[in-house]
């Protein structure tokens, strides 16, 4: 699980950076293509994203049933984040438009890294006990 808290502190640093930038150094460029919009979704949806894999990823440390789920979670964030966030960004900066069909799919994993931390939870065990919790 180190490597996921690896990359949502380094995804939590990047988005903080893009949206610094995409406020001070490319705004009037965003504004005047219409991206800004845009732009500020994409930095929104990786800081959030950045904040639930640093939560999934240490909650992964506890070994029991739901660990699993809670990594796949990671995984499909870490992937949501770079395909929904990335193409955004890229969309922005006047990227080619054939990358937007990237854009759903990467949502579509955010919504499954979601999903997966549900199931984690309905099969958490706690004090090591195999009944799932309520």
């Amino acid at each position: 699980m180190k490597n996921y808290l690896v990359f949502a502190a380094i995804a939590g640093a990047v988005g903080v950076a893009l949206g610094a930038f995409g406020a001070h150094g490319l705004k009037s460029i965003l504004t005047a293509r219409g991206t800004l919009h845009a732009w500020e979704t994409a930095v929104l949806y990786q800081l959030v994203h950045a904040v639930a894999l640093l939560s999934a990823g240490l909650h992964t440390s506890n070994a029991d049933r739901s660990a699993s789920w809670w990594r796949r979670a990671c995984a499909s964030w870490s992937v949501g984040m770079l395909l929904f966030s990335g193409s955004l960004v890229w969309l922005s900066l006047g990227g080619p438009r054939w990358i937007g069909p990237v854009t759903p799919i990467g949502g579509l994993a955010l919504i499954g890294g979601w999903i997966f931390l549900a199931i984690g939870a309905l099969t958490h065990s706690s004090a090591g006990n195999d009944k799932p919790t309520s």
